[in-house]
Formats: structure tokens, sequence, C-alpha cells
């Protein structure tokens, strides 16, 4: 996990299942990117910390996150936050299951993210329709949380019926507004030695540390987008695909000064003649 407050970051209006979500990205970037959706909110995923556990190495996953950034499904930004010690502007790195297009990002960007999924090239290609062995619904949101409290924390491990049981309560968290690293971190923070009852302890404490109930629509937070490669904040219409234009090799504008009318320059070169021609009087100092 990353310092609290940084990290990756989910998107709103996720899908609720992964199957097919990277179909279109090559094999590596599908590998990464779907490891990269299993972790919780909170979680570092800078170059150097995926490089830790992933079996590659740094400059291979810099590739690949700038290559899931021109796919829609990553933006790097900063976001300004306002608490109890002040105002700060916090890193951000926004994760999409969905590959959004530049539209999405942009009014994401300002408080307002767009109903919808990838854009057009993003898709799968249609392919011919085979028949298929019926699979399994696809576990909600609160019910794999419930199963990565012991992969986090080994001594309250739950079996498939206490996820089951527990699922609702689970699922009022995230009603609630709390993430998974908040509901991770409750539930595993500061656990008695030994847990005689895993089950009993998490129902208790989804119950007892609920958080209250939202209030009134804040106001949306200010976020600045930044490019990829030279980290340059900009706005989201010209940060295409999270890149800069000077990053996309497009040659940047020149501004330069408005020319003199002719008059006006012959005007200041007879100022400059006569200035240099009657230099300033200097005044001598007389001897006491």
């Amino acid at each position: 996990m990353a310092n609290p407050g940084y990290g990756k970051r989910s998107v709103p209006d996720q899908s609720v299942s992964a199957v097919g979500a990277f179909a279109h990205l090559p094999g590596r970037e599908a590998a990464i990117a779907g490891f990269i959706d299993r972790l919780p909110d909170g979680s570092d995923i800078s170059v150097k910390a995926l490089a830790k556990v992933l079996d590659y190495g740094q400059c291979a996953l810099r590739t690949v996150l700038n290559r899931l950034q021109r796919a829609g499904h990553l933006r790097r930004g900063r976001e300004h936050l306002i608490g109890a010690d002040g105002a700060r502007w916090v890193t951000r790195t926004w994760f999409s299951r969905a590959a959004r297009d530049n539209d999405w990002w942009a009014a994401f960007v300002s408080g307002n993210a767009l109903n919808g999924t990838a854009p057009a090239e993003a898709q799968s290609p249609p392919q011919e329709v085979v028949a298929a062995p019926p699979r399994l619904p696809a576990p909600s949101r609160a019910y794999s949380v419930l199963v990565s409290v012991g992969r986090t924390n080994p001594s309250v491990s739950l079996s498939a019926a206490d996820c089951a049981a527990l699922e609702s309560l689970a699922a009022e968290w995230f009603a609630r507004g709390a993430t998974e690293g908040d509901i991770l971190r409750t539930l595993t923070d500061g656990l008695p030695v030994p847990v005689h009852h895993p089950a009993g302890l998490i129902r208790a404490r989804l119950t007892s540390k609920l958080p209250p109930t939202p209030g009134p629509a804040a106001c949306p937070p200010l976020r600045i987008m930044e490019c990829a490669k030279c980290r340059a904040p900009g706005r989201p219409e010209t940060l295409l695909d999270g890149e800069c234009g000077a990053c996309r090799g497009e040659p940047v504008p020149v501004c330069r000064p408005a020319a003199l009318p002719p008059d006006q320059v012959r005007a200041r070169a007879a100022e400059a003649r006569a200035a240099a021609s009657h230099p300033p009087a200097t005044t001598r100092l007389s001897a006491c």
C-alpha cells in the first residue's frame, strides 16, 4: 500500500466484471492491467513498486503504463484536497477497468464523469459466436473484498459461506463511500492474537465501525492532469492520450512580438544616436 492519500484510485462507473475488459490489449499489457485492476485502492502502482512483485524491469513497466494510458485505462495528475491539517496537492494515478476516451477523462477532471465505456477503437472486433460452457456469475465487489481479507491477514481468513453471509454488510460500506483499502484496513489492523472466530470478529467490525451516511454532495475536487512523459500540467483537451503536444512530436508555436512600423524604428534609432553623441555631464567635486 502507498502512503495514505496516494496510490491507485479507481474511477467511478466501473463495470462489475473484468472478464474480457483487457482483451483488446497485447498479452503483456493485458496481464499487467489485470493485475493492477485486482489491487485495492491505495495500492502503490509506481514503476518501482510493480517491479518488485512482477517479472518485468522498470523500463518495461514504464512502457506498459504509458501504453495503458494511451489506451484509455490510466491517467496521472494531481488533486487538491482540503482536510483538517490544511489544503495540499496530492499526486493521483487514476485507473479505469474500461477504456475511456479523451472526452470522458476531460469530464472526469471537471468532476462530471460521463456514462459509457470504451471508445470505438478500443472495443474488441466482432468475432464468430462460439458456444461456451456456462460460467458462474462474477463475484460482487463486496464479496471480493471479503475474500481479500484473508489474503491480507491469514488469521482472519473467511470461508465461502462466511463471505456470502457478510456480503450485504460489506456492500453497505461501499454504498457509504468507503473504498477497498478502507475496508481492508478496518478489518485487518489491530487484530487480537489469536483470532478464535474470524467470521464473528469481521461481522462485529463491519457493524460497529460502519461509516456514517454520506451528507449532501460536496463540490467536485479540483483536479489537474499531467503529461505522462514530461509531467507538465495541462488542460485535458491538450493532453491527448495523456501526453502533451511537445511529447507527441507536434511543433510548438513560438510567440514573437509584432514588428514596429518604420517610422517608430527611425525615431528610436535617432534617440539612440542622440544619447550616444551627448553623454551625460559629470559633476566635478572641488577639494575642500
